[in-house]
């Protein structure tokens, strides 16, 4: 079990510190971004760039500083062999370029992701899409958009919630994951419109009363929707797994499947 963190009960001080950090990765990847750079495939055919490693040193390191107590699961290092041991009840997970296929296509629809994690359940995050100057924060005391430039200086700040789902509701998908079986879930449902977007846009939009239910019916990790189910749940909303009950994280030794590989799930605002 971890020992208790500096900032146990402190989680404005922790979210400051993610939001610190999560601006200077973006303006990292704004960098590269511009600059351009080359595109490797992991050894699970995902790509990788420069711009993916660039922003995940600037947020571990910003971590590892504040709490080195506790635990870091971070993309690129977990995909480098770097694993750590026991988690313990708390931990971090960090995708420092959600959405790296939008990085490459250059569509903006890309994030980083930074979520604190308690007993499964994911209590803290922020989710950064630093090309729109998006940043979506959640935690005990709700959640936020805040509105940064782009030379990272925050310009607005302003409370988010979720809509009541209307009868006709509007669905968010996934730009580059999209499956038969999405479609054929949303069927059920009563859909205005179906919004395509990358990365963990999709639960901003959710989280600020934009779109009502993002199902994902393909495979995620763990890193993948952390921050932005934090956000989303601040905001009250919830993501369920097929079977009706809450997301949880932390998942290793899945005979089924890799550690930190998500089962299928239904991101939703209120009901």
């Amino acid at each position: 079990m971890n020992r208790p963190s500096a900032f146990a009960g402190r989680y404005d001080a922790l979210l400051s510190v993610f939001e610190t950090a999560a601006i200077a990765a973006g303006q990292e990847i704004l960098r590269i971004y511009e600059e351009g750079c080359d595109v490797a495939l992991k050894d699970d055919k995902s790509p990788v760039t420069a711009a993916d490693h660039a922003a995940e040193a600037v947020i571990l390191e910003a971590l590892r500083e504040a709490t080195p107590e506790i635990p870091i699961v971070a993309e690129e290092e977990i995909s480098g062999g770097h694993v750590p041991g026991e988690l313990g009840d708390r931990f971090y997970l960090v995708d420092p370029l959600d959405g790296t296929r939008e990085f490459v296509n250059r569509n903006g629809d890309f994030t980083v992701n930074i979520a604190l994690i308690e007993n499964g359940s994911p209590v803290l995050g922020i989710v950064y899409a630093p090309v729109r100057g998006w940043l979506f924060t959640g935690g005990p005391e709700g959640a936020y958009e805040v509105t940064v430039d782009r030379h990272g200086n925050v310009t607005a700040r302003k409370p988010i919630s979720c809509r009541p789902a209307p009868p006709e509701m509007i669905a968010v998908a996934s730009r580059s994951h999209r499956t038969p079986e999405t479609d054929g879930y949303l069927d059920g449902y009563r859909i205005a419109d179906c919004v395509s977007v990358g990365s963990s846009i999709k639960f901003g939009l959710l989280a600020r009363g934009e779109a009502d239910i993002y199902p994902r019916l393909s495979r995620t990790m763990e890193w993948d929707t952390a921050a932005g189910d934090a956000v989303l749940r601040a905001a009250g909303g919830m993501t369920l797994t097929l079977d009706g009950k809450p997301l949880t994280y932390g998942r290793r030794n899945q005979s089924h499947d890799a550690d930190f590989a998500n089962p299928h799930f239904v991101a939703r605002g209120r009901l």
